[in-house]
């Protein structure tokens, strides 16, 4: 097996879930150990990055906070999963009265903190079983109301009943529901036709590869694991290496900095990335005790010369 560590910006292709995808990098870079770092909807396209090897410990530590989408919506046509997939229980033709004018001004009522009921066919749990499991028996349970945050939509284009939306999110946003309740807010009912992820925190879509191009680069579409992070980097003595690689919870003294210049990079709390060198070593928690002292206490040790 092969002892790749990194991550790999992919492109998802429509018609394919996410666990697909993982699987098959993990066949075409012959790695035991892969994950994708947030699910994308078979039907929809785009970013979807996946840790290999030593690189899955990454995953919780990756700034995912902030989304970007961009949702082709039809209005007049309303169906039960609140896409393309699904069927049509609802369709009009009133979407011929709107203005442009209109669907802006209905845009900017989204942007904000707002609520989301996350729909029937999605993968979140009720009672232990997935939400879309029920709905595909045709049943529907109550589903508490999540808040999330629109802080851009942007009207790319406007060809009634079809419309073309840029979504700047944060995570959890489900942009299918998004489109309903901008059809309800219309008055004309709405889907989500496609759906693009162009950006998953550090992650766009101008630099993600296909399976295909996967296919023939391999190795070199791998970026480093600590690519994504945004901690603070602190290095370490070569004297204090075996510490740092056993889990010993790290002081001053093991440091290259000065501890005036260490607590300037720091706060309570906090989180860092290790490094020796170019060789990144851990992420550890900080903790400034009472006597302005720091101790760094690891939350995952990568094992890199193992």
């Amino acid at each position: 097996m092969s002892k790749l560590n990194g991550i790999i910006n992919i492109k998802k292709p429509p018609g394919i879930t996410s666990f697909r995808v993982v699987s098959y990098v993990r066949k075409e870079l012959s790695c035991k150990k892969a994950g994708h770092t947030g699910t994308l909807d078979p039907a929809a396209v785009g970013v979807l990055p996946i840790c290999i090897g030593r690189a899955t410990k990454v995953i919780p530590y990756i700034p995912d906070d902030e989304k970007e989408y961009i949702a082709d919506i039809t209005l007049g046509i309303v169906t039960d999963t609140l896409d393309s997939e699904g069927e049509i229980i609802e369709e009009n033709d009133k979407w011929q009265e709107i203005s442009d004018g209109q669907i802006k001004q209905t845009l900017d009522k989204f942007i904000g903190v707002i609520e989301q009921i996350p729909p029937m066919y999605s993968a979140v749990h009720h009672k232990g079983q997935r939400l879309y499991k029920l709905a595909r028996k045709g049943k529907e349970v109550q589903r508490d109301p999540r808040e999330v945050e629109i802080r851009e939509i942007e009207l790319l284009e406007s060809d009634p009943p079809h419309l073309k939306i840029r979504v700047l999110c944060s995570k959890g946003t489900y942009i299918r529901s998004l489109a309903d309740d901008i059809g309800k807010e219309l008055n004309v009912g709405a889907h989500l036709s496609s759906l693009i992820r162009s950006k998953s925190g550090p992650f766009t879509i101008d630099d993600a590869v296909t399976l295909k191009e996967l296919g023939k680069i391999g190795e070199e579409a791998i970026l480093p694991m600590d690519f994504p992070l945004r901690f603070p980097k602190l290095f370490i003595k070569e004297g204090s290496l075996k510490k740092a690689e056993n889990g010993v919870v790290l002081t001053e003294e093991d440091f290259c900095e000065r501890a005036e210049d260490l607590l300037g990079k720091v706060e309570k709390d906090n989180r860092v990335s290790i490094y020796y060198d170019n060789l990144f070593i851990s992420i550890n928690g900080v903790q400034i005790l009472e006597d302005n002292s720091l101790e760094l206490k690891p939350l995952r040790v990568f094992n890199v010369f193992v």
